[in-house]
């Protein structure tokens, strides 16, 4: 999902705001998450996940072209760590709905339709993957 899906999602939903209000209220909420982010801080939403910084310490890379080394300077990256709700709930969608991988590398959901199988779609996800 990108960001203007979020927007025309919540925008659909909450029909008594105003379009503006809610590409508003999505972006503001995005800028304040990097600015915390940017400044060292750690986010948590509970049920949900939390981000933080990852330390890289710097390291000898090589230039994959030529081979030659190539002296890589430390950094911090962003780390998401899903809470357990989200977790829970991902891996039970999982068992009915595959995870399906378009043409262009995105993952997306396809839902399938229930077969009445107790193992929780595993039918649908082996024929959609040729196997019996």
């Amino acid at each position: 999902m990108t960001k203007s899906e979020l927007i025309e999602r919540l925008s659909r939903k909450q029909s008594h705001l105003a379009y503006k209000d809610v590409e508003l209220a999505v972006k503001t909420m995005l800028e304040y998450m990097t600015q915390a982010l940017a400044t060292g801080k750690r986010i948590e939403i509970r049920g949900f996940g939390s981000f933080s910084l990852h330390y890289r310490p710097p390291r000898v890379g090589r230039n994959p072209k030529t081979g030659e080394p190539v002296p890589l300077e430390e950094k911090h990256v962003p780390h998401f760590k899903p809470g357990k709700d989200l977790r829970e709930r991902v891996n039970e969608s999982a068992k009915t709905v595959p995870i399906i991988q378009s043409n262009d590398d995105e993952e997306t959901f396809e839902p399938t339709q229930n077969t009445g199988n107790p193992g929780g779609g595993v039918h649908s996800l082996n024929a959609h993957y040729g196997q019996s």
